[in-house]
């Protein structure tokens, strides 16, 4: 089969990934390529990708967007460097026009202000969506069996196709839409606005009943949007699949459809939604873990690149170079717990940490009080200026926990090798990534068994789960898990190294994912 997949984010190309869409669209189309189905990637060059060495300039395009024509440019480029698995069979393209550039080159989402959501970045996913929509009824890409939409950036797609006239022989093509967080939809209003459908399509004629969103009903939709309109609708686990048919109620700490969730029961019910996990990459050589203090020198070289980079100074990385001088002098009377964590701050993956206990302090407080002299935290990660200065504001105040504010893959890949126990308390996680890749490195994890974290992590088999009816009693059983987890390391060195082996053994293979895809998504009726 000849495979399109379209979506805002790409890490095989440098710098093309901000979170868990880009590692999906890097490593599924290999795993596809490698069963001899042709794969074509194709995003928003972002004034940055085309610019790439090799990047060939293949043609232009006028495409009808906001009462005019559009020119836009079509580029084949090529893996970065370091991808040495690159498939023949995937080919990767990018689009340009200046829109696509508007929060500077190379920047792929914008940070729109909280009264005009999404607003910059909607309507240059509106223009690419269009483009894509011109690209493969002119045959740039070739006879395409399927198209694979990902996430709301690229649902505009299917309102094309299922609406516009100059786009009907789309609908030939069978339609896939994956779901990879539907927290996030692109909610944009239907009219008066510049970032609005009737500003991007005025001539448009479409259904309303399928497109709007169901609390705000002047509004446009785009995850509704691909959830309707698409012949198979995928979410990235199959308990987050599950999840989503239920609404969110956030007193009692569930993360579900977010105001979707009749779209897609309706979509389990005709058997078009289906729950499939991501994979995770195996490298045959995997990096030796490095020693407490290797980690803690490692850490600090990277603080000092931060620091370097701002001509301000920041609170942050001042504590973080304070604490890891102090754990590094540390004399342990036993061999130190290191315990890691990985990822974007935001409320989805620290909210459990922020939950205020009855005494009046945080879980994160508890958690590091249970620690106490017996090791160290160090978390890797930023995001929310609010949720940064909590995590701030902890590390100032407790000498064993680390915040080391920014991102550094080598110091991620390090934390992911060289920890004894990592912690994604995620309120939600639809697939998960980072407990995938600390358990590749046989570093168990003790996470919320929700959405992917539940489909990888069995409970004291290769790994430590909680969960709770609220979200303090998910605190309180997090603590307590906690608490039995440093217990089992103390009193059974056996047991901690069966559950460390398990996690070092499980596995979670793209060539499984591929081949679910085929029958699941591309194939079935």
């Amino acid at each position: 089969m000849k495979i399109l997949m379209a979506a805002a984010e790409n890490d095989a190309l440098p710098r093309g990934k901000v979170g868990g869409i880009g590692d999906v669209v890097r490593d599924i189309p290999i795993a596809l390529g490698k069963i001899d189905q042709q794969v074509d990637v194709v995003t928003p060059g972002y004034g940055a990708f085309s610019k790439l060495e090799g990047a060939q300039h293949v043609t232009s395009l006028e495409v009808t967007f906001g009462s005019q024509q559009e020119k836009v440019d079509i580029f084949k480029v090529s893996f970065k460097k370091s991808a040495k698995n690159a498939s023949k069979n995937v080919t990767q393209w990018v689009i340009e026009h200046p829109l696509f550039a508007i929060g500077g080159a190379g920047k792929i989402y914008c940070d729109d202000p909280s009264n005009r959501p999404f607003a910059s970045d909607a309507s240059k996913f509106a223009l690419f969506s269009a483009a894509v929509a011109k690209a493969v009824i002119c045959d740039v890409f070739g006879k395409i069996d399927v198209l694979h939409l990902h996430d709301w950036h690229t649902a505009m797609v299917s309102v094309l196709r299922a609406f516009d006239p100059e786009y009907q022989q789309l609908k030939a093509i069978k339609t896939v839409f994956t779901i990879h967080n539907i927290a996030l939809q692109g909610i944009r209003p239907f009219d008066g606005d510049e970032s609005s459908l009737k500003a991007w399509f005025p001539y448009l004629a479409f259904d309303y009943s399928k497109i709007n969103d169901p609390r705000y009903h002047d509004c446009y939709n785009p995850m509704r949007a691909g959830i309707t309109l698409s012949d198979k609708v995928h979410a990235v686990s199959p308990t987050y699949a599950k999840e989503i048919l239920l609404p969110s109620n956030i007193e009692q700490g569930h993360f579900g459809g977010e105001g979707l969730e009749h779209d897609l029961r309706f979509a389990a019910d005709t058997g078009r939604l289906h729950g499939i996990l991501n994979g995770c990459e195996y490298p045959e050589i995997t990096k030796a873990p490095l020693k407490l203090k290797a980690l803690l020198t490692l850490s600090a070289k990277e603080v000092v690149k931060w620091l370097d980079d701002k001509p301000l100074v920041d609170q942050a990385h001042l504590v973080a170079a304070t604490r890891l001088a102090q754990v590094a002098n540390k004399q342990y009377k036993k061999q130190p717990l290191v315990l890691t964590s990985v990822g974007r701050i935001t409320d989805q993956k620290v909210r459990l940490f922020q939950e205020v206990m009855p005494n009046g302090k945080t879980a994160l407080e508890h958690l590091l009080a249970i620690l106490a002299d017996d090791g160290v935290f160090i978390l890797l990660g930023s995001g929310d200026k609010k949720l940064e200065e909590f995590l701030t504001k902890i590390a100032v105040n407790h000498s064993n926990f680390i915040f080391l504010k920014g991102y550094s893959e080598a110091l991620s890949i390090n934390m992911y090798n060289s920890g004894d126990l990592f912690l994604m308390p995620s309120s939600f996680e639809p697939c998960g990534i980072s407990q995938m890749l600390s358990m590749r490195a046989g570093q168990p994890c003790l996470a919320h068994s929700v959405g992917g974290l539940s489909d990888t992590i069995s409970h004291n088999m290769n790994g430590f789960t909680f969960n709770g009816d609220n979200p303090l009693q998910q605190a309180e059983n997090m603590l307590s898990c906690f608490h039995s987890v440093l217990a089992l390391k103390k009193h059974s060195p056996t047991e901690w190294a069966t559950i460390s082996d398990n996690a070092l053994k499980s596995r979670f293979l793209w060539s499984d994912v591929a081949h679910d895809y085929i029958k699941h998504l591309y194939n079935s009726h």
